[in-house]
C-alpha cells in the first residue's frame, strides 16, 4: 500500500530560484525555513483540479485521472522494511537543507511521485524549474507523464511523517544550502524586492523570491477592484513587491504589489474636481447602479438615478460592462474612497445639493 496516498489530496509546496553569495560555503549547520501552511497545499491541489476540470466534463475516460489517482511506473517497487530508517534519513536531510537525487517512478494530475528508499515522495509540477503552464488536461499529463524515469534533483520542502507527508522541490534544489532561511533573516517590513509569480489562485499571488516564496494576498494586488489574480498576473512574472509582514516562526512573507505604487484616493481631491467631465471604463452594472473606472485603482459609481432620464427596467438597460463613458463628477470623498458619476449631467447643468446626496449613499 502506499503510505503517501493520504497527503496527494492537500499537498503542494514552496519554490527557489537564485542564491545567495554569503551562504555559499557555509558548513555550519543551517535549519531550514517553516514549512508553509495547509492554506497553500490546498490552492496547488486546485490549480491541479482547475487545470483537467474541463478536460474531464469533455473526456469520461480521464475519471481516474480527475480524482487524483496515482500512475506509477510498473517496477517501481513498493518497500518497507526500512522505513523507520529512512524518515531518519529524510528529516537529517531537512535539517541540514541537503539537496538529494531521486528517481520519478509516477505522476497524478499535482505533480511527481518520487522514491527514496522505501518511501515515496511528491513534487508539485510548480516545483519544477520548467514545468510549462498547461491549461489543458491531456497536455498537462503528457508533460508529467514524460518525466517518469528521469532523475530530479531535490530538497525537502515539507515533511511530516505522522501524516506520510513528504514533499520536495526541484526549484529549492537550485539555491544554496540555508539560502531559504536567509531570506527570512535579510528581508524586514518596508523592504522591496524582486521575485516570480510560481502560482495563482483565488486568494492571491505566490512570489519565489529566490529561495521561499510570499504571498500577496488579492487585496493587495491592485488599489482597484480585482476579480481573480490571474486579472493583474501570469505565471512567470517578474514583478518587484513591497514586503508589509515577515512571520519567522511560520515562514510566511506577506507581500504587496499596489504598494509599489501611490494609493490614487489619496490625492483624488486635489486631481479632481466636482463638475468635471471625464471619461471612464464600465467594470460593473448592478441593481443600484454601474461602476466606472477613471483611472487604475479608481473607480466612481453612477448611482441608478443618475444613469439616464425617465425608466427603465436595469441599469443594464443603459450602459453594459466593457463601456467607454463620459460623466460628470457629483461628488469626492477620498478618506471614504467614494466618487460619485452622473451620465445625465454633460450639457453644463448645474449639479442639485439632492444629486449630490444621493450619491454619497453607501
Amino acid at each position: 500500500m502506499d503510505r503517501h496516498n493520504g497527503y496527494y489530496s492537500g499537498s503542494s509546496s514552496r519554490r527557489s530560484q537564485s542564491s545567495h553569495p554569503a551562504d555559499a560555503h557555509r558548513t555550519e549547520h543551517i535549519p531550514p525555513p517553516p514549512p508553509p501552511d495547509e492554506s497553500y497545499w490546498a490552492a496547488l491541489l486546485r490549480e491541479g483540479e482547475a487545470s483537467s476540470e474541463e478536460e474531464s466534463r469533455q473526456h469520461g475516460s480521464w475519471g481516474t485521472w480527475d480524482s487524483g489517482e496515482i500512475v506509477v511506473a510498473a517496477d517501481s517497487g513498493n518497500h518497507t522494511q526500512n522505513e523507520a530508517q529512512d524518515w531518519e534519513l529524510v528529516e537529517r536531510a531537512q535539517q541540514e537543507d541537503r539537496a538529494v537525487e531521486l528517481p520519478v517512478i509516477g505522476y497524478n494530475r499535482g505533480g511527481l511521485l518520487v522514491q527514496w528508499n522505501s518511501l515515496r515522495g511528491f513534487v508539485p509540477a510548480s516545483q519544477l524549474l520548467e514545468f510549462p503552464n498547461l491549461p489543458d488536461g491531456h497536455a498537462r499529463r503528457a508533460e508529467l507523464s514524460a518525466r517518469v524515469g528521469q532523475r530530479l534533483h531535490l530538497r525537502v520542502i515539507e515533511l511530516s511523517q505522522a501524516q506520510n507527508r513528504l514533499v520536495l522541490s526541484e526549484r529549492a534544489a537550485a539555491v544554496e544550502a540555508g539560502a531559504r532561511a536567509g531570506i527570512l533573516d535579510r528581508l524586514q517590513p518596508g523592504d522591496t524586492c524582486e521575485g516570480r509569480v510560481t502560482n495563482l489562485c483565488e486568494f492571491g499571488a505566490f512570489v519565489d523570491l529566490g529561495g521561499l516564496e510570499g504571498l500577496i494576498h488579492i487585496s493587495e494586488l491592485s488599489w482597484g477592484r480585482v476579480g481573480h489574480p490571474k486579472d493583474v498576473l501570469n505565471r512567470g512574472d517578474m514583478v518587484k513587491v513591497y514586503v508589509m509582514e515577515i512571520n519567522r516562526d511560520h515562514g510566511r512573507i506577506a507581500l504587496s504589489l499596489k504598494r509599489m505604487q501611490p494609493d490614487p484616493w489619496e490625492t483624488v481631491e486635489q486631481r479632481y474636481q466636482i463638475g468635471q467631465i471625464i471619461e471612464g471604463l464600465i467594470t460593473n452594472v448592478v441593481d443600484f447602479g454601474a461602476f466606472a473606472c477613471v483611472e487604475e485603482g479608481l473607480e466612481g459609481l453612477i448611482h441608478v438615478s443618475e444613469l439616464a432620464e425617465g425608466s427603465f427596467l436595469h441599469p443594464r438597460n443603459v450602459v453594459h460592462e466593457g463601456e467607454r463613458i463620459r460623466a460628470r463628477i457629483l461628488n469626492i470623498n477620498g478618506q471614504a474612497r467614494r466618487l460619485g458619476l452622473s451620465l445625465r449631467h454633460l450639457d453644463g447643468e448645474p449639479i442639485s445639493t439632492s444629486d449630490r446626496q444621493i450619491q454619497e449613499q453607501p
